[in-house]
């Protein structure tokens, strides 16, 4: 009867199982299908994170070109007489050659007339300056926003707006500013042709449906696709880039209202140079397509699993009730077999290794064959011997009181067995259990297990507990070891003599009950952190010695491995480093004191140079006047002319110290501004001809037909130009040719180079001769100046990040390379 009401209610369970089995499976299938939206979602931004990028890459290098133009026609315009108007007009025609960027470029006055175009029509147009915007300081650029109209004459004075202009067709204006050769200030004006843009926006989105727009931060079109809902010129409102994202935060995506209707998912990109932003945006349904298909096929899949699992679920029922069926016939049949087993499971509980029976006196009847093995006798010859016989005679008492009378549970004993033949004996724990007719004793059913190797091995360990013991004892470092709880466990002698603490004091009691709060919870962190991680952990820590002194200590803590693969405490050792801190503490107040003085020095010759300067002038002023008025007399005039000259020379010694001081200290500012460099030598080198001609030599000067462009302080690198150009023409010989140089090399770094062919520089002073005050022995006749001007050179040019060395060249005379690297986009470097 208890079977048959429990086979109902066996399947009712696997009817349950299986409907709960069918409602995770759907609960699973939903998960998949909204986790393959989201990812639908998220793929669609991050590809629009990535044409965002492209957009805003495309338009910065559009526009990076365009003022690079623009930068050119600059600085060829500066250099045109002015009245040339046929060969300004060819210059701006050549402009617009493989920049389709550039719908036209015109040269305005500062009144707003055109002076030259490249549009014929245009010449002459007075232009409303007011509505190209802010008119850019010299040597820069500014872009306008998008202005309605074809060309000029859109802007001329007086003109009205183009119906068709404000459809969205325009242009955008950018302005630079040109100090023309006459002194009078010109416009260079570029028509830059946002079609262009939407070209290139156009082109790098993926989906028909896809919209991309150029835009400023206050949300003014400036180029956008034709599927995009506003048009170049309109203003873009309430949108969350505009309002409030830009300019705070330079890109990101999102999902909601966007440009168009509906939620969209929209990606943005701020341009790195400019207040502009490249947007795209797209609807949620084109990343959802997809998934509606991939969501059917789901939906499908579930379908045919609840039909699985039903079919399932009615097989798995009828298999409970056949399997009840067929256990209730074999438990009919096992009861049958039950009582023959009783007396074999008494025996069976026993059994280790050895097994015996003997009657209740204590003498074998039965052994196994594993006796042989053990004590090296057949079994045939044990049986009808008192097994406390066979046991080494320490075990024989005990082994007899395993069969005395008296309770009728288990007995054991640890006897020795074996031992013949010149073996040693085996350790052997025995385990007896009395057989019983009735409330009788007839018999005892043991069994014996080997225990040698772990008798060994219980003995090994304590010896080698003795030697760690030992071991601990005798190393230098205090060591402790503590519990799970943060009690000591024990310590070595080491930590007793630096804690000044016995042992038999600390063992069981808290660590942290010997330290003050603060310290006790930096400890109790960092064993916390061990104990929850393992591993192993270092760090200093302060402590207050017994003697009243802070001593700094090295700890080093390890986690003890648990048997349950936890922590089960944590080993402590430490090493007091205080000497080696406070020679580092030293060694730290020495340098600073070093600096401090050095930074002194450097303040010092800055203030005393400053003071110099001064009477200096008042001396080569007088002297000049004495020069002029002692005409007449001859020694008198020679007399002011030595002091002239002397004045001269100490001036020359002061502004090298002032350099050497400025570049020292923190006065000395370097404005570094992207720069050619070819026309900063050609400045030097003109400035330096009188010196040329006086000597009679001539400068080679092989600079390139393409830009030196480097990142420099104008000043600054002519200075270094300057000094090295007039020490090759100081010491070269009259007639001589100076060769200067400028190229790229392989690392694309701007490389000069200025070589002569006078007496050279030993090669043991080639690395001296850039430290202040240093000399070459070569020039040392009163020709080599101060011995500052090389070393300011040095300081110059690694100020740029660049580098300057000096070596013979082949053939007689010296060769001197500077070498710029390319810099980033600080326009400032202190």
């Amino acid at each position: 009867m208890v079977g048959s009401s429990a086979q109902p209610i066996r399947a009712r369970w696997v009817a349950i199982g299986g409907a709960a089995l069918a409602l995770l499976v759907l609960a699973a299938l939903l998960a998949l299908a909204w986790h393959d939206r989201d990812m639908a979602i998220e793929n669609r931004r991050d590809r629009s994170e990535l044409m965002a990028r492209v957009l805003e890459d495309h338009a910065t290098r559009s526009f990076d070109t365009a003022a690079l133009a623009l930068s050119t026609l600059a600085d060829l315009l500066a250099k045109e007489p002015p009245g040339h108007s046929t060969q300004i007009g060819t210059l701006l025609s050549q402009t617009l050659v493989g920049l389709p960027l550039l719908r036209s470029v015109a040269v305005l006055d500062a009144g707003g007339r055109v002076l030259a175009s490249t549009v014929p029509s245009d010449l002459g147009v007075q232009v409303e300056l007011r509505r190209l915007g802010p008119i850019p300081a010299a040597g820069r650029d500014s872009l306008g926003r998008f202005l309605p109209g074809r060309g000029l004459q859109a802007l001329a004075v007086g003109a009205g707006a183009d119906a068709v202009a404000a459809r969205g067709v325009g242009f955008i204006p950018m302005l630079r500013r040109v100090d023309g050769a006459d002194g009078s200030t010109l416009l260079l004006l570029g028509l830059l042709n946002p079609d262009f843009l939407a070209n290139q926006q156009q082109q790098t989105l993926d989906h028909i449906s896809g919209v991309a727009v150029l835009a400023d931060y206050d949300g003014r079109v400036l180029a956008a696709t034709t599927a995009a809902p506003v048009l170049p010129g309109a203003q873009v409102q309430g949108l969350t880039v505009f309002t409030r994202l830009l300019p705070d935060t330079e890109h990101a995506s999102l999902v909601g209202p966007g440009l168009g209707e509906g939620r969209r998912i929209l990606a943005y990109r701020a341009l790195r140079a400019r207040p502009l932003v490249a947007l795209v945006e797209f609807p949620e349904s084109v990343a959802l397509a997809r998934w509606w298909d991939s969501a059917r096929w789901l939906a499908m899949v579930g379908a045919a699993a609840m039909l699985v699992i039903g079919a399932m679920t009615w097989v798995a029922a009828r298999s409970v009730r056949l399997r009840e069926s067929a256990r209730r016939q074999r438990d009919h049949a096992q009861h049958a077999v039950a009582q023959r087993e009783r007396e074999l499971s008494v025996l069976v509980k026993s059994v280790q290794e050895l097994i015996f029976r003997t009657d209740a006196n204590g003498t074998l009847t039965f052994v196994n064959a594993r006796w042989q093995a053990a004590i090296g006798q057949p079994p045939g010859r044990l049986l009808g011997r008192p097994l406390a016989d066979l046991v080494a005679d320490s075990a024989r008492a005990e082994t007899r009181a395993l069969f005395a009378p008296g309770e009728h549970g288990t007995r054991g004993a640890h006897v020795l067995l074996g031992g013949q033949d010149g073996a040693p004996p085996r350790h052997f724990d025995v385990a007896v259990a009395p057989l019983l007719d009735g409330q009788l004793v007839v018999g005892f059913a043991g069994s014996a297990v080997d225990v040698t190797e772990r008798w060994t091995a219980q003995r090994q360990l304590q010896e080698q507990l003795a030697f760690s013991a030992l071991l601990l004892d005798t190393i230098p470092l205090p060591v402790s070891l503590l519990d799970r709880e943060g009690r000591y466990v024990t310590v070595n002698q080491a930590w007793e003599e630096f804690t000044r603490r016995r042992r038999a004091d600390v063992t069981g009691r808290r660590a942290r009950d010997y330290l003050p709060p603060e310290e006790a919870a930096l400890h109790d962190a960092k064993d916390s952190e061990l104990l929850a991680r393992g591993g192993r952990v270092r760090y200093e820590a302060e402590l207050a010695h017994p003697d009243g002194s802070r001593r700094t200590l090295a700890l080093t803590k390890a986690a003890v491995p648990g048997a349950e693969g936890t922590p089960s405490g944590v080993l402590v050792t430490f090493m007091d480093v205080s000497e080696f801190r406070e020679a580092e503490r030293a060694t730290r107040d020495a340098r600073d004191a070093a600096e401090e003085a050095s930074r002194a020095k450097s303040e010092f010759i800055a203030n005393i140079s400053h003071e110099l300067r001064t009477p200096l002038q008042s001396i080569i002023g007088f002297s000049e006047l004495g020069m002029h008025r002692g005409r007449e007399h001859t020694r008198l005039a020679a007399m002011f002319t030595d002091i002239h000259a002397s004045g001269q020379r100490m001036l020359a010694l002061v502004n090298d110290l002032l350099d050497v001081a400025k570049i020292e200290s923190t006065v000395g500012t370097f404005h570094l501004e992207r720069t050619d460099l070819r026309p900063l030598v050609r400045d030097v080198v003109r400035e330096l001809e009188p010196l040329l001609v006086a000597r009679r030599l001539r400068i080679d000067a092989a600079l390139g037909d393409l830009p030196l462009v480097a990142k420099v302080d104008p000043l600054r690198f002519q200075q270094v130009v300057r000094n090295v150009v007039a020490n090759a023409v100081k010491f070269s010989p009259a007639g001589a040719t100076i060769d200067v140089c400028g190229d790229l090399d392989a690392h694309q770094q701007v490389v000069l180079t200025v070589r002569d062919h006078g007496p050279g520089i030993p090669p043991a002073e080639l690395e001296s001769i850039f430290e202040a005050f240093v000399q070459s022995s070569k020039t040392k006749d009163g020709s080599g100046g101060t011995g500052l001007g090389l070393a300011i050179c040095r300081k110059i040019v690694r100020a740029h990040g660049g580098t300057i060395l000096a070596e013979n060249a082949d053939g007689g005379g010296s060769r001197f390379t500077i070498a710029l690297p390319a810099r980033g986009f600080s326009e400032t470097v202190v």
